[in-house]
């Protein structure tokens, strides 16, 4: 069995790397797959290496009304003849969705119909961490919609038509947690939080009341209690609650420190309150603007405040623009900071921004949504010093934990303000005459009524790995960046945006091509540099190889985000990634 923190290779982490790299060694390594899904995967090697596979990238002419046609649902693959399955009594071009439970006898149907939609689900997982295969297998909107029937119809589909579309569905899906696949904060494929989604979804329930969700509920409140001790705040003590994502967290914040200052917002609304002003670092996520958009306070009412050269917010200009702003009259409410921003990784001084919002009296939010994960690692938790004075913080383990998505929390220091914030009473969902402790319904505290179970992938992988598994993760990630950052500094052809070890594991440069190394450092120079990175980006999801960000940022054109958070990574890949760049962008 793999070590914790070895990734998802079931041997030792460097043997699996070296099968997975050598095609010639697939049928051994499927053997060795077939070990870990209970026998299900006796069909996957020929799924995988069989006959009657299409050339990678290929759209077939007749595949216009895949989509809709019919065939026979698979074959038994029992060893005995008398097995007992109905796999051979299945024909799914004559079966329908109402030939599924709760049919009448349905339940040899479903059975079969369940299992040969794991098989699909179980062909994608072994290809997505296959090197040999894909990222992505590229095609443009109007080919795909030409390509296939996509359109929905007054009659229904055999459940034949329902299994290609689960295929075909995943056959252009994205693979992100292939160990080349760089393009997003939240990559790879955790195999015990792919089992807990499963799990949620088969549960379909509602997170609001201890009634209809007691398991979960009770999971929800000892792990939110868990992330606050280790942010800091005495005993786990305070509130929280996980919400569709990082931008909602932020909200969700926003409107609290609102709460907190004036809680006769509530009722009476913004015409009641005096001209409120945020801050927040000139490179934080869009979502605070966003969260002021949408809370009535404005997006001329966010206060951006310098960043420096590591992209790291200015405490000096933070307390300048306050002290600016309550001398125009305006009443600062909301100081944001950043641990992790979204491009360069930087982290804020948390610190010297909490005695600041100490000073004045202004709540002080800690967006952790990318860095938060750091909070796992001995070695790298030091980034986060002083999120224990902040009033909330916002926490995605579904970025740098690598938790399926979406997996956010907002946590709160002070408890029960939270409730009092968002509560509306509603007695035919929160009756106050149950037979239990009411303070475990939770959902008179969100925004949300309808909450899905987002708490059950991240308590199980928790369990499955503990926290020294998630520190081993993280360390690793890390140090592949610093790995990369290493390879390119001073190699011919490129050029960091920043200087330094990365904070996090974004590394940002340019890929210089030889046409451009002798030009003059000017605008015309950055112009045409900057029409680089998109260049070699198409042509890698062309080739399908490999993906990873670019943008521009500032008065910086475009060049690349490497991000690393997927624990299947390895240093092979980050060579083959600096390899593709320049094979790919040679000749610009």
């Amino acid at each position: 069995m793999a070590s914790p923190g070895s990734g998802f290779w079931p041997f030792g982490a460097e043997e699996g790397n070296k099968e997975a790299e050598n095609p010639g060694t697939a049928k051994a390594w499927c053997q060795v797959a077939q070990k870990f899904t209970g026998g299900i995967s006796s069909k996957l090697c020929s799924l995988l290496y069989g006959e009657g596979e299409r050339a990678p990238g290929s759209v077939g002419k007749n595949e216009k009304d895949e989509l809709g046609s019919g065939e026979r649902g698979m074959a038994c693959n029992c060893d005995t003849k008398a097995c007992g399955c109905r796999k051979g009594e299945a024909n799914f071009s004559l079966l329908y969705s109402t030939d599924l439970l709760p049919s009448k006898n349905g339940e040899g149907v479903t059975m079969t119909f369940l299992q040969d939609v794991i098989d699909v689900l179980l062909q994608y997982v072994v290809q997505t961490f296959d090197r040999s295969t894909k990222v992505i297998d590229f095609h443009y909107p109007n080919e795909l919609l030409q390509a296939y029937n996509w359109e929905l119809s007054e009659q229904p589909q055999s459940l034949d038509g329902i299994l290609l579309n689960c295929k075909t569905t995943l056959k252009y899906a994205i693979k992100t947690g292939h160990p080349r696949y760089f393009n997003q904060l939240s990559t790879g494929l955790d195999m015990v939080g792919l089992a807990a989604d499963w799990l949620t979804s088969t549960a379909n329930t509602n997170m609001f009341t201890y009634e209809i969700a007691p398991v979960f509920v009770l999971l929800e409140y000892v792990t939110l209690k868990k992330m606050r001790e280790m942010i800091g705040w005495p005993g786990g003590s305070g509130d929280g609650i996980f919400s569709p994502g990082g931008a909602i967290s932020n909200l969700y914040a926003m409107l609290i420190a609102r709460f907190k200052m004036f809680p006769e917002v509530k009722e009476k609304g913004m015409a009641a309150l005096p001209r409120l002003v945020a801050f927040t670092s000139e490179h934080s996520h869009f979502s605070v603007k966003k969260g002021a958009a949408a809370l009535g306070i404005g997006t001329d009412s966010v206060i951006l405040i310098k960043a420096d050269e590591r992209g790291r917010l200015i405490p000096s200009d933070l307390e300048r623009r306050i002290i600016e702003a309550k001398q125009n009259g305006y009443v600062p409410f909301f100081v944001s900071a950043t641990a992790g921003t979204t491009v360069y990784g930087a982290f804020d001084p948390l610190v010297s921004i909490a005695d600041i919002c100490k000073k004045y009296r202004i709540w002080m939010h800690v967006d952790a949504a990318w860095g938060g994960g750091l909070l796992m690692s001995r070695k790298h938790k030091w980034k986060l010093n002083g999120a224990d004075r902040a009033n909330s913080v916002t926490w995605n383990p579904h970025k740098m934990m690598g938790v399926p998505l979406q997996c956010s929390a907002l946590l709160v220091r002070e408890e029960g303000l939270m409730q009092n914030c968002n509560q509306m009473h509603a007695s035919y969902l929160f009756q106050q005459d149950k037979h239990y402790d009411l303070s475990y319904d939770t959902g008179d505290k969100a925004l949300q009524c309808g909450r899905h179970v987002d708490i059950f992938k991240l308590w199980l992988m928790w369990r499955a790995k503990g926290t020294t598994g998630f520190e081993a993760h993280i360390d690793k990630c890390l140090e592949l960046s610093e790995y990369l950052y290493n390879k390119i500094k001073n190699r011919e052809g490129y050029e960091m945006v920043i200087e330094g070890k990365p904070q996090h594991t974004n590394v940002c440069f340019w890929y210089v091509p030889p046409s451009l190394r002798n030009m003059e450092d000017n605008e015309e120079r950055m112009n045409r540099l900057s029409k680089v990175a998109p260049i070699i980006k198409a042509r890698m999801m062309e080739y399908g190889t490999t993906m990873v960000s670019y943008q521009p940022h500032g008065d910086k054109g475009n060049f690349f985000r490497m991000v690393i958070s997927n624990p299947a990574a390895a240093h092979q890949d980050i060579d083959f990634l600096i390899e593709e760049i320049e094979r790919l962008g040679q000749d610009l």
